[in-house]
């Protein structure tokens, strides 16, 4: 295939793989949040809506390895179309049983983990193929929109599943979620995994037994310094602001009364955030240092996790407090992206093809298992310790960790030309 088909072909998938996870990341936020409303009204039990968070978490993080293995090992298109039909069988599977036999915890939680486990290896699989599906050129933009699209679809979903609640039934919601799996499905039946290839993926012509690919993943990660740094401060990141995850609610519901549809906003202004920062990054040019930029972002989140807490000294009017806790709220959803997508770009270009899936894999395990530890232990200490010293002292490790995962001899590593004296260079810190 020619240069300017390659490019043709790119352009392609650059809006059909946009499209493709607008639609089913849409389709799945309406069926989310219709299924959570759905447990609640029946039990009225955070218990029951808890179990059903974990039966959508503990799969995730459990398959992310076996599903990097599988990225690695066979082919991604395959891989892509089959994990989606699992996920279309699933929902239709619950489907059908509710108009046999009517909806059930039991049920619900099953179909939830299935479809968990299937969308993992759906996820893992597009992120290490990436790079083979859009040229080098144009990885940012892909990314930019990739996050648009899970931002739109984060901020509608809701909106749209609130709007159905009240007036259809729940197996409404399910047939909404699987023509959205049907339609993102024969979208990606249509992409080219491996237009962009350098020759270097094992793929399905070489395999390795599960256990000794894994163990050769864990190797590649620890021998390559900078993805391992980059893999550790994800999972720090991912843990300490489960502190935010935890102490929104707890800081702006139980002790600044905030209202619950003032709540939702603020809640919804961290997708918003996240929507204009990913335009912006699919606009401008490709950040030279990602490494150092995410660096910054990740420090600025730092200080924003611990500005949740100045409502709680200063006696504000409430309309300063819903005003406050929404422009930080932007703020994070901003930083997020500014984390996010200049990392996601440089791991997309310096893990080597046919480590993808794995590296991956494990950065998604490892980042996911750490949620719910964060979720655990916060818990708890928002329930005995003030919350201002909860995510002050989180807003602290995080700074810590980030200087020193990040810290000088890294960044020469990664960028061995900060060291040199070239004229107006950036400095590192």
């Amino acid at each position: 295939m020619s240069e300017a088909a390659k490019l043709r072909k790119a352009t392609f998938h650059l809006y059909t793989f946009t499209i493709s996870k607008l639609i089913s990341t849409f389709g799945s936020s309406v069926y989310t949040f219709g299924i959570s409303l759905y447990v609640l009204s029946i039990t009225g039990s955070a218990a029951s809506f808890a179990i059903n968070l974990i039966c959508s978490i503990l799969p995730r993080s459990l398959v992310a390895p076996f599903a990097g293995y599988a990225a690695d090992s066979y082919s991604k298109k395959k891989l892509v179309i089959l994990s989606q039909v699992a996920s279309v069988l699933s929902v239709t599977g619950l489907l059908v049983y509710s108009l046999a036999f009517g909806l059930s915890l039991t049920a619900i939680y099953i179909t939830t983990a299935l479809v968990s486990a299937s969308s993992m290896f759906t996820g893992v699989t597009f992120t290490s193929s990436i790079a083979n599906l859009i040229d080098p050129d144009r990885i940012q933009k892909a990314m930019g929109f990739n996050q648009s699209a899970m931002s739109i679809a984060t901020i509608g979903g809701p909106v749209i599943g609130g709007m159905l609640f009240g007036f259809v039934s729940m197996n409404i919601f399910l047939v909404v979620q699987i023509a959205a799996y049907i339609v993102a499905l024969l979208l990606e039946s249509t992409m080219n995994f491996k237009l962009f290839t350098n020759g270097t993926a094992k793929g399905e012509d070489v395999k390795q037994s599960l256990v000794k690919s894994l163990k050769e993943g864990a190797v590649y990660l620890k021998s390559n310094r900078v993805i391992m740094v980059i893999v550790t401060t994800a999972i720090g990141l991912n843990f300490f602001f489960s502190a935010l995850m935890i102490g929104l609610p707890f800081i702006a519901v139980q002790q600044l009364k905030v209202e619950s549809a003032h709540f939702g906003m603020i809640e919804a202004m961290i997708a918003v955030g996240m929507l204009l920062a990913s335009i912006y990054f699919a606009m401008r040019k490709e950040v030279k240092f990602p490494l150092l930029f995410s660096k910054r972002a990740i420090l600025v989140m730092s200080v924003l996790l611990g500005a949740i807490a100045i409502p709680l000294l200063l006696d504000l009017p409430y309309g300063m407090n819903v005003g406050y806790l929404l422009v930080l709220m932007f703020g994070f959803g901003v930083s997020n992206i500014f984390v996010n997508t200049p990392i996601g770009v440089m791991m997309q270009k310096d893990v080597e093809e046919e480590y993808r899936g794995r590296v991956f894999g494990i950065l998604d395990s490892m980042c996911m298992a750490a949620m719910p530890l964060g979720y655990l232990l916060f818990g708890l200490l928002y329930d005995s310790i003030p919350a201002q010293y909860i995510v002050w002292g989180s807003s602290l490790c995080l700074v810590f960790l980030t200087l020193y995962m990040m810290r000088p001899s890294v960044m020469k590593e990664a960028y061995p030309e900060l060291g040199q004296p070239v004229p107006n260079a950036p400095k590192f810190s």
